[in-house]
């Protein structure tokens, strides 16, 4: 366990409240985007490889695996997302790479049924509001997206090192 860990028994906190662990938000929003941005190039590279794969199972079918193209955009991302943000880390490669996971509002670990549908409202409310998606995040005290105020998780930092 890290510092702010060992300061804060997140399995006893009932809220995560900024104004008595302002440690637990610092540089969040900023980790956060460098995250998705790491994420991004690992969910391109899943997608060309599942491009590449459906390109194969396409000729072997003469052209019938090819229908399964539509479904490259929507069902990587969602799945990285609800395997990596539901894991028992609660948080993706690029969010442990930045030192950040996400939280319940209680507190508790994300799991995959709620890590799906963070990533759907994620993805919908990104295609729908951009760039008003961040805006949020600049009045809400604890950084949060409206994603994430709609499901009530929250991202906090994992690590007591500077970004």
């Amino acid at each position: 366990m890290t510092a702010i860990h060992d300061a804060i028994d997140l399995d006893e906190t009932r809220m995560l409240d900024p104004t008595q662990h302002p440690e637990l938000y610092d540089n969040v929003r900023t980790r956060r985007i460098s995250a998705f941005l790491v994420d991004a190039v690992i969910m391109v590279v899943l997608m060309t490889v599942s491009f590449v794969a459906i390109t194969f199972l396409g000729l072997f079918t003469l052209g019938l695996g090819w229908l399964l193209f539509g479904l490259i955009w929507p069902v990587v991302p969602i799945l990285y997302t609800m395997f990596t943000l539901g894991s028992s880390e609660s948080a993706t490669p690029g969010m442990r790479a930045m030192g950040i996971e996400m939280r319940t509002f209680d507190g508790g670990r994300m799991y995959s049924l709620l890590a799906f549908v963070h990533a759907v409202l994620f993805w919908f409310s990104v295609t729908v509001l951009t760039p008003f998606v961040l805006l949020v995040s600049l009045f809400s005290p604890r950084k949060r997206l409206l994603h994430d105020i709609v499901l009530g998780t929250t991202v906090i930092r994992r690590d007591d090192g500077r970004f």
